[in-house]
């Protein structure tokens, strides 16, 4: 549990731990291709969770990495769909990611896109944290114990064992495992959470407040908690 932090706020509040697959590195140039988003509250308890595939209209780019082939998408939301939902999700809450000014730049282009802007939120970063545990800074290769800060590494440093690796949901609840392992000691969560909370987000309108996509999660995902199909969900 952390210390010291205000009391609960009306409404959403916390964390959402996000980690996306794309078609590729660039978030201008490419199109996010699998989401999601693994909810904690203040107390860093489990909420819920929600992933989903996304239709990129157009190539999937580098299947070696994430595993997506074309064939995987049929049925597959664009984010147009699930644009309005994510909001809901997000809304409240302190971004948390590994690298997660990555994802946020891939969310705030896909917002972008459908015509919205992604609003500055409070952030944490777990390579970061991982980094500063460690006495180093993030662009260097390597932690005081020989580990690399990539998700894996700092994961297996952490005795984090056990999940499927470059897929959305299985990388968010290793990231959010390591968030809880490492916010304890960390320093700016409560004030983090207080800007969170401040943040004035977007209402979808027109269309894209009308559309509600069913989400739906890769099959092969061996997922131990997961929601497959989300759409009025509460988390």
């Amino acid at each position: 549990m952390l210390s010291g932090l205000p009391g609960r706020a009306q409404g959403p509040s916390g964390f959402a731990v996000v980690d996306l697959e794309a078609t590729g590195s660039s978030s201008r140039r490419h199109r996010v291709l699998e989401l999601a988003v693994v909810l904690l509250d203040r107390d860093l308890e489990p909420q819920g969770e929600f992933s989903t595939l996304v239709d990129p209209q157009g190539p999937v780019g580098p299947t070696h990495i994430h595993g997506i082939e074309p064939e995987d998408l049929g049925g597959a939301p664009r984010f147009a769909g699930i644009a309005g939902r994510l909001l809901t999700l997000l809304r409240g809450r302190v971004l948390v990611g590994h690298n997660v000014g990555c994802d946020r730049a891939f969310l705030a282009a896909e917002y972008a896109r459908v015509g919205l802007r992604l609003p500055a939120v409070p952030e944490l970063c777990t390579m970061r944290m991982a980094a500063d545990r460690a006495g180093r800074a993030v662009h260097e290769s390597r932690d005081a114990r020989g580990y690399g800060l990539s998700l894996t590494a700092c994961a297996a440093a952490a005795g984090i064992t056990g999940w499927n690796p470059h897929t959305a949901l299985g990388d968010a609840r290793t990231t959010a495992e390591l968030f809880t392992h490492y916010a304890p000691e960390a320093p700016g969560v409560a004030e983090r959470l207080a800007g969170a909370e401040a943040v004035r987000w977007p209402e979808p309108s027109g269309i894209l407040a009308a559309a509600d996509a069913l989400w739906m999660r890769r099959t092969n995902d061996p997922a131990r908690r997961s929601v497959p199909n989300v759409r009025h969900g509460s988390a």
